[in-house]
C-alpha cells in the first residue's frame, strides 16, 4: 500500500504507518516547507536520519501545491489537521487552502476505492468552522462530512473510540484543562470511482 500521512509534522504517525504497510509499502509524509523551521530543532532529523525509515519519503509541499500521480495512493491519513485548512492568520505563510482543490486533488490520487481517515478535535454542533478554528483549533464533524462529500467522497465509517463527551467545547485545545483528552471524532471516507 502507499499511503499519504497529511500534514505529519514530526511523522509519528508516518512511522507507525511505515510499520504497517511494511518493506513493500511505501509512506509518504508530507508537510508544509515552513515545518523545516516551526517543528522542534532536529525532530525530522531524528525521526527519519541515517534511512532509520526506508519506505517513507517526505514531501515538503504548500497544501494546494500538492501533485501527486493519478490513481497512485490506496489511503490518505489527516490527523488532527484538517482544521488547519480552515486557519489563516496574514503574515503567516500556511493559507488561505483552496480546501475544495486540495480535497479534489487528493480523491484523483486515490486509487479506486481509496480511503482517507480524518480523525479531529470536535466543535460544538453548528460553529462556523473560521471561528471555532481560529479561536479554538476546534472543528464541527457535520462541516468536514459536508466538506468530503462536496469533493465526491462517500462517508464510508465512523468511530467513537476517541470521544470525550467531557470536553469542553469552549476550551482551545491547547488549554491545560483538556491538552491531549479533547472530544475527537474519527470519520472515513471512500473514493467510489
Amino acid at each position: 500500500m502507499t499511503v499519504l500521512d497529511l500534514n505529519a509534522a514530526t511523522g509519528c504517525y508516518s512511522e507507525i504507518l511505515a510499520r504497517a504497510v511494511g518493506p513493500s509499502g511505501r509512506v509518504i509524509a508530507h508537510n508544509h516547507p515552513g515545518a523545516r523551521t516551526t517543528l522542534p530543532a532536529g525532530a525530522l532529523e531524528a525521526r527519519y536520519a541515517n534511512n532509520r525509515l526506508p519506505n517513507v519519503e517526505q514531501l515538503f509541499a504548500r497544501h494546494n501545491d500538492l501533485r501527486l500521480p493519478t490513481a497512485s495512493l490506496d489511503v490518505v491519513l489527516m490527523s488532527m489537521v484538517y482544521h488547519d485548512t480552515y486557519w489563516h492568520r496574514d503574515g503567516v505563510d500556511w493559507g488561505p487552502i483552496d480546501r475544495q482543490a486540495l480535497l479534489e486533488s487528493l480523491r484523483a490520487a486515490l486509487k479506486p476505492g481509496g480511503i482517507v481517515g480524518v480523525i479531529d478535535h470536535a466543535a460544538a454542533p453548528g460553529q462556523d468552522p473560521f471561528e471555532s478554528v481560529q479561536a479554538l483549533h476546534r472543528i464541527d464533524p457535520a462541516v468536514v462530512r459536508r466538506d468530503f462529500v462536496a469533493a465526491g467522497f462517500e462517508p464510508d465509517g465512523e468511530s467513537d473510540v476517541l470521544r470525550n463527551r467531557g470536553d469542553d467545547y469552549g476550551l482551545d485545545i491547547f488549554d491545560a484543562a483538556v491538552v491531549g483528552r479533547t472530544d475527537r471524532f474519527v470519520l472515513r471516507f471512500r473514493k467510489s470511482r
